[in-house]
């Protein structure tokens, strides 16, 4: 039986290591934190997943909060009018065909944790420097690494071909809150864009106190939403949050002004380089060790992909390992797993990089035409849930004049 060791048990070293549990693979997952600790920890992420990401889940029987979560059922797109009078110069909304749900990693993760416990998985916490995983990978068939932190994570070297920027691109925080007035006629990812100052969405989601809204600010670096290193209270927190509401979304103030934080932990403030890195790192030993999720291809949060593209990767990196029997788990097994996943995440990544720069004219003109045209918006709201339907005809002026014109035209 081979023996398969996972550094990190986030979305998709948990998602991998239960499908290889299930397939009859001994795995072993190392992460630094218990279940209690992430349970009563900080938020980590925000997680809205779109269905196709969420089917990998079900697929192996791990969608536990499907009927408890309250549904994401489509997006709102809104850009302020910039002449200051609180009204709104685009605004579209369509439904998704699927809904999305969200899962806050502190319920999601230890629920997973015990799955993987209950199928016969070795869990091991403690911390995994590389000392460590070269052990590792002197015992096992293969080491997979699931965690872009620390040490662990630069044993990764940056693709400068790959990656389109080398600092961090938004000042990013996320506060959880109850008492939000819902959306009508129907839940949605609400995305505003404020040009020059950066983009706010909100939408519901389960956290372990129940129901919830997650709030995701993301500001331009040095503008008026990278306004996060005095705040240092929760209180202070979502005082901030409803100040840049009020400041630059009144409609989005009027909603969350009655407001109250989950939890203490609900709130997290940061920011990271968005970045690709080669998915083979040498150990000490001359063995190779295999990068998967945020460890290789770390998205900036604008478009929402995160826990998408790692639920995808898992995804490939499972049915990479099934097919290949009991052939070597070599260099080549590795780079052609990742690269597999590639096919797809490329055109993730190059859709959210696109959103971090300031939209020209002809994103601005589909935009603007989706607020009288249902098909266009109907298609932007899906395409978050696959990104590659977004090309050609969002990335390039030309493709996408032929596509407004052939809307018109029908």
């Amino acid at each position: 039986m081979r023996k398969i060791t996972i550094i990190g048990g986030g979305q998709a070293g948990l998602q991998l290591g239960i499908g290889l549990l299930q397939k009859g693979y001994r795995v072993r997952i190392v992460q630094n934190r218990t279940a209690e600790d992430i349970a009563t920890g900080r938020v980590l992420s925000s997680q809205c997943m779109f269905s196709n990401a969420l089917a990998h889940e079900a697929a192996l029987g791990i969608d536990f909060w499907a009927k408890d979560c309250p549904p994401v059922q489509g997006i709102n797109f809104i850009v302020p009018n910039p002449d200051g009078s609180g009204t709104r110069l685009i605004d579209w909304a369509a439904r998704l065909d699927r809904d999305a749900l969200s899962v806050d990693q502190r319920v999601k993760v230890p629920r997973w944790m015990a799955e993987f416990g209950r199928l016969g998985g070795e869990m091991v916490i403690a911390d995994a420097g590389i000392a460590e995983i070269d052990a590792y990978a002197a015992e096992d068939d293969l080491v997979i690494v699931a965690s872009g932190k620390g040490e662990v994570g630069r044993m990764f070297a940056r693709d400068a071909e790959k990656s389109a920027y080398d600092k961090p691109m938004r000042a990013l925080a996320l506060t959880y809150v109850t008492g939000m007035t819902p959306r009508q006629p129907h839940s949605a990812v609400e995305f505003n864009l404020i040009p020059g100052v950066g983009e706010y969405f909100v939408f519901p989601a389960l956290t372990s106190t129940g129901p919830c809204e997650i709030m995701v600010f993301e500001g331009i670096p040095g503008g008026p939403m990278d306004c996060w290193a005095d705040v240092t209270t929760p209180e202070a927190h979502l005082a901030k949050s409803l100040e840049i509401l009020t400041t630059f979304l009144p409609w989005e103030y009027e909603r969350s002004k009655n407001c109250q934080l989950t939890d203490a932990n609900g709130i997290l403030a940061g920011r990271f380089a968005p970045t690709i890195r080669h998915p083979v790192a040498t150990l000490p030993s001359g063995r190779k060790v295999l990068g998967l999720g945020d460890a290789v291809c770390l998205n900036d949060p604008i478009t929402g992909q995160g826990s998408n593209n790692a639920a995808k990767a898992a995804a490939v990196y499972l049915d990479r390992i099934l097919a290949h029997g009991e052939a070597p788990f070599d260099e080549a097994f590795m780079q052609g797993t990742f690269d597999a996943f590639w096919a797809y995440a490329q055109w993730v990544v190059r859709w959210t990089n696109m959103l971090l720069l300031p939209p020209p004219p002809f994103i601005l003109d589909i935009m603007g035409a989706a607020c009288g045209e249902p098909r266009l918006a109907h298609r932007m709201a899906n395409g978050f849930d696959d990104p590659r339907d977004f090309f050609p005809w969002f990335a390039d002026p030309a493709a996408a004049g032929a596509y407004l014109a052939q809307l018109k035209a029908a």
